[in-house]
């Protein structure tokens, strides 16, 4: 999917998430799985957006490469990494056929990326793809929504900002297979030239599936599932976790 004007004010509109709860959890992950004198870590952030996590990465010293479908957001990932001093490249490709990325330490998929996948061959393709370029040994790190989430908070509801220079509407409706939504988003930016409001209207779909489903795609494509837990935690999955994270061993 690419995201359009949406690139363009997305961080603003990100400002409260976690994004230190994300790199908490890589950490986590490189203490347990990986030898504690390791001279470099290799790590490719797909669905890297605008790179606020991708650039954090690189300033814990690790060896990063973004990765994401839209043009718009790399552009803007681009310029964020130049101005942080931090040296990454970033590479336009769909996640389900990643390649050049060889034999690195870990891959992460976070921020829901992976609910943006219409079908289940997607999903699959990526857990494939993610599998031919780690090292033997390499992690496999994701979120994604939680049925919970899609069905209980996503559903058939409103979500409404009114900030001073960007305000939103957003509806979520049932999408077209079971466990997905569409979420219609009326965005009114503040052109900072005349003070007037801009509309314009994207359209996200997204798409989960249960806890098991995940599983068996994945060993199916040869990972070893390491962990499944929820909402950041490293402790057991709970009933109402909204976003559930997998670590996968190759």
């Amino acid at each position: 999917m690419a995201y359009g004007q949406f690139a363009h004010i997305y961080d603003q509109l990100m400002e409260d998430v976690p994004y230190q709860e994300w790199v908490s959890f890589v950490q986590s992950a490189k203490e347990r799985h990986f030898e504690s004198d390791t001279k470099k870590f290799s790590i490719v952030d797909v669905g890297c957006g605008t790179g606020e996590l991708a650039i954090r990465f690189a300033k814990e010293g690790w060896e990063v490469a973004g990765v994401d479908l839209s043009g718009s957001m790399l552009a803007i990932a681009h310029e964020k990494a130049v101005k942080a001093g931090v040296s990454i490249p970033f590479f336009e490709q769909d996640m389900s056929e990643l390649e050049g990325f060889h034999h690195v330490d870990c891959i992460t998929i976070f921020c829901d990326s992976l609910n943006y996948l219409e079908s289940e061959e997607q999903v699959k393709d990526t857990f494939s793809s993610a599998y031919g370029q780690l090292k033997e040994g390499g992690l496999l790190l994701f979120d994604v929504h939680s049925l919970f989430k899609m069905t209980q908070v996503f559903m058939n509801n409103t979500f409404t900002s009114a900030e001073e220079d960007v305000s939103y509407i957003w509806n979520s409706f049932p999408g077209e297979h079971p466990n997905s939504v569409e979420h219609e988003l009326s965005f009114f930016v503040q052109e900072e030239e005349t003070n007037r409001y801009l509309r314009f209207d994207e359209l996200h779909f997204q798409r989960t599936f249960p806890v098991e489903t995940y599983k068996k795609w994945l060993e199916e494509a040869g990972f070893t599932i390491v962990s499944v837990t929820g909402d950041y935690s490293t402790e057991l999955l709970a009933e109402n976790a909204e976003r559930i994270f997998f670590i996968a061993k190759k």
